[in-house]
């Protein structure tokens, strides 16, 4: 017995002592903040409220970020704060939802839409804490760099106009992609530059410069060419790509073993991707989506996997095929149809589309509870309107008390102006 009370104070006691150890690596903020922190700290922050699941089930993976950067010696410091009674802080950094993920470095603030992940939030850190621009001086750190990065725009040249827009896109443009600097001499010798300064994206294995005359902004031109020509995309990165006025054709397959036809709709849009890359890639992201649950709610129905799709997502548009697509010809005369408008978008964010939606996503929640638990179906469904009936009852009932007041108030007072209007027809007389 004395062994096993032993057994059970020593986990205890460790339980505690790692639930402190974990915890000392993540501050609770307040509205005193903005106040007290360093001009210099850099702080990766999430605002929670008490109520919500989502936050819950991103506290350990917050906790473990904050013990991983400071092993790793970050200059990055992890907070939380509870939004719902810090509200100035909540306010300063305009959050609106739970969980908000946002860093602030000196005194700009960055926002963190991506995966609610331990990689992918860390990875946010790392390219938002260190330098804004990073300088390759060697053959081997640019070799490095590209094993790294799927997509890098590198800035080549000494000081210039072009750079200091190269450098303000960078502010902004930072927790999307890397930027780096690096001289003439560095790049590979295959990489001919027609002038300098330049500024250089590599990606899809082959690299192209800005061209303010045919590319326009700068920093327009880095938000659309920020992503692979061809990739596997998710949600969070098919919302993403809406930033960046593409449009993007899907291969939509299954999300787990891939039949023989999902294999073929992949390797047919990944080479035309390829092969036809310097015809659309100004208009068009290539990529295949596992899954179909996201583009469901996006044209409010089910659409067949295997299929291709191609969407807008910034305007919350899409166009099917009008036809079976099964070879490159059918597929290419298909995104033709696309850019030369015959092929018409669907959907939309117009007022009745968003109606739509939101009754749409309504049912696909409610259907499910109906099948699994009608009861609370019918009470989750049922209450609201029990509510409404019972307050539309007392509003009913308090206009009709008002009223019969009003009809007492004029009974009362009407023998006393009879009486005024005798005594008024007296002096007449």
């Amino acid at each position: 017995m004395g062994c096993l009370l032993l057994t059970v104070c020593l986990f205890v006691c460790g339980s505690v002592l790692l639930a402190v150890s974990v915890s000392a690596f993540v501050e609770e903020l307040d509205d005193t903040f903005m106040e007290t922190r360093g001009d210099d700290d850099v702080w990766l922050i999430k605002f929670y409220a008490p109520w919500c699941s989502f936050c819950k089930q991103l506290d350990p993976v917050w906790h473990q970020i904050g013990s991983e950067l400071r092993s790793l010696g970050s200059p990055v410091s992890v907070g939380k704060a509870d939004a719902t009674t810090s509200t100035g802080l909540a306010k300063e950094f305009k959050v609106r939802g739970y969980p908000a993920i946002l860093m602030l470095k000196k005194s700009v603030k960055y926002n963190y839409s991506g995966p609610r992940t331990k990689d992918g939030i860390l990875e946010f850190a790392h390219r938002v804490g260190g330098p804004l621009i990073r300088s390759l001086s060697s053959l081997q750190l640019f070799q490095h760099a590209m094993n790294r990065h799927d997509v890098m725009f590198v800035y080549v040249g000494a000081t210039s106009q072009l750079k200091g827009n190269y450098t303000s896109a960078a502010e902004t443009m930072i927790v999307h992609t890397y930027f780096f600097s690096s001289t003439r001499d560095v790049l590979p010798k295959v990489v001919s530059l027609p002038s300098l300064p330049a500024v250089v994206v590599f990606k899809d294995g082959t690299y192209f410069t800005f061209d303010e005359k045919l590319d326009g902004d700068l920093k327009s031109w880095i938000n659309r060419e920020r992503f692979p020509n061809y990739l596997r995309i998710d949600s969070y990165t098919l919302y993403a790509m809406g930033e960046s006025d593409k449009l993007v054709a899907l291969a939509l397959v299954e999300d787990k073993s891939l039949c023989e036809d999902s294999r073929r709709y992949k390797s047919l849009m990944e080479k035309v991707s390829a092969d036809y890359r310097d015809i659309y890639s100004r208009d068009f992201y290539f990529g295949f989506m596992e899954g179909s649950d996201y583009i469901n709610g996006l044209v409010m129905g089910e659409v067949v996997v295997p299929s291709f799709i191609v969407v807008n997502l910034s305007s919350d548009g899409y166009v099917l095929p009008p036809t079976a697509v099964e070879t490159e010809r059918q597929l290419l005369d298909f995104l033709n149809g696309v850019l030369d408008g015959s092929v018409q978008f669907q959907g939309g964010n117009g007022v009745d589309q968003r109606v739509r939606r939101f009754i749409y996503d309504i049912r696909v929640t409610l259907t499910p509870m109906f099948s699994k638990a009608p009861l609370l179906g019918c009470f989750l469904v049922g209450f609201p309107f029990a509510i409404i009936a019972v307050l539309f009852h007392l509003c009913r009932k308090n206009r009709s008390t008002v009223t019969d007041d009003d009809d007492d108030s004029v009974g009362l007072l009407a023998p006393s102006l009879q009486r005024h209007t005798n005594r008024l027809d007296k002096k007449s007389d």
